[in-house]
């Protein structure tokens, strides 16, 4: 028979574990005990632990504000000498004006003027064209201030800021005119002795000079005479020490004797001044013959040194880069320096034609050049204690504390990126 409705539901039931209940085919008695047993209820899983609350992550820290950077000072500017330098920064020279002193009167701008009986100019101090916020004022030497020193005319005026003075000088009479030299606007020295090369074709050197006994008229008191002498390249015999720095014997004794001299100024004016010789001379530096000083550095008195150095680390490379603009274009300078002399109107005569000769010369003979590396202005320590050493065995009484060239000189204020 069929299964009845309600046993399917039955069957449907079981499924549950709820109700056993026999579920046959259509043939089975509806009425017979059923074979099995209901099956039991499979006991209900136990319940899953519900899952412990998780611990709140811990909140990351607010990072702190990044302190706002302080505004950056604006960049000094390097051409400002007003707040550290004084005014008029005062120079004084060996000599009247000259292309020698062209990085000097280089840095003079428009509208100098010209103490025309104590010889000094007076100007805006400029580099590049741009106006520093301070004057410059150059002072002549030699006759001007009677044929003194630079070193000791530094201790007689303390006005003066820097003066001229040669390593010599500096070694010699430091002992009580001490003096740093900060810049060296010469690389070497123009001296030079001068002889005609008609008289002594053979000659090619001082040394020369002395082998064949011929008299050198000097400058009395020359450092660089009694050091050729010491070391044997003269002898005493031969020098006459009265030369007063004209051409006249040189002249009357027709090139017989030599004779001091500068190659910036010497070979011009007698082949182009003086009709009554009107021919070449010949020369030899006296850096190339043995000794060689530096010449014309910029010094200070050492005391001085504390109170300058903010000055100086900016003025000393607008010397540097005056030493080269004066090179590069030295026609404007030259004019104004000639203009000077011929305003001041002493015996001292200077051309447009000497000075340009001058600048030929100072850069055909490194007289103003860059050293054994790439800046100009800058003082070797090693050439510098050679001079220490050859002046002290001439016998020169020499300051102990002028043995140090630390103690005569200092590159702090140089700036290495300077040169030709």
């Amino acid at each position: 028979m069929k299964t009845k409705p309600w046993a399917r539901a039955l069957c449907a039931l079981a499924v549950l574990g709820l109700i056993a209940a026999a579920c046959g085919d259509d043939d089975t008695d509806d009425s017979a005990a059923p074979t099995t047993a209901p099956a039991a209820a499979e006991p209900a899983p136990d319940p899953e632990p519900e899952p412990e609350p998780a611990e709140p992550e811990a909140e990351a820290p607010e990072p702190e504000p990044e302190p706002e950077a302080e505004p950056e000072a604006p960049a000094e500017d390097p051409l400002d000498l007003a707040s550290v330098c004084p005014s008029p920064i005062i120079i004084q020279t060996d000599w009247f004006p000259e292309s020698e002193h062209g990085a000097m009167y280089q840095m003079v701008g428009e509208g100098w003027t010209l103490d025309t009986d104590n010889m000094i100019t007076t100007g805006p101090l400029v580099a590049g064209g741009v106006d520093t916020g301070v004057d410059i004022e150059i002072r002549a030497g030699g006759p001007a201030i009677g044929f003194a020193s630079g070193s000791a005319q530094m201790q007689l005026d303390p006005e003066i800021t820097l003066a001229y003075v040669s390593m010599d000088e500096a070694v010699i009479l430091g002992g009580d005119t001490p003096t740093l030299s900060v810049v060296a606007p010469l690389e070497r020295n123009p001296q030079i002795i001068q002889w005609d090369p008609e008289t002594y074709p053979d000659v090619t050197g001082v040394a020369d000079l002395g082998e064949l006994g011929v008299t050198i008229n000097v400058f009395a008191g020359g450092t660089f005479i009694d050091v050729f002498v010491n070391e044997g390249v003269l002898s005493a015999d031969q020098i006459d020490p009265s030369y007063d720095g004209g051409p006249a014997r040189f002249i009357a004794e027709g090139g017989a004797i030599a004779q001091q001299g500068f190659a910036s100024e010497s070979p011009y004016s007698y082949e182009q001044v003086y009709p009554e010789w009107s021919k070449p001379i010949a020369f030899e530096l006296i850096h190339d013959a043995g000794l060689p000083i530096y010449s014309q550095t910029l010094a200070i008195r050492p005391a001085d040194l504390d109170a300058l150095r903010p000055c100086l680390a900016k003025f000393v490379p607008i010397v540097q880069q005056a030493i080269l603009d004066f090179a590069a274009d030295p026609g404007p300078t030259n004019a104004n320096i000639v203009q000077i002399v011929a305003d001041i109107g002493s015996f001292w005569q200077y051309s447009p034609g000497l000075a340009q000769f001058s600048v030929d010369t100072q850069i055909e003979l490194g007289l103003i050049g860059n050293g054994p590396d790439d800046t100009v202005g800058n003082m070797e320590i090693d050439r510098i204690q050679e001079v220490i050493d050859k002046i002290v065995n001439a016998g020169f009484d020499v300051d102990p504390s002028r043995m140090d060239p630390n103690n005569l000189v200092t590159n702090e204020f140089i700036d290495e990126s300077i040169g030709f």
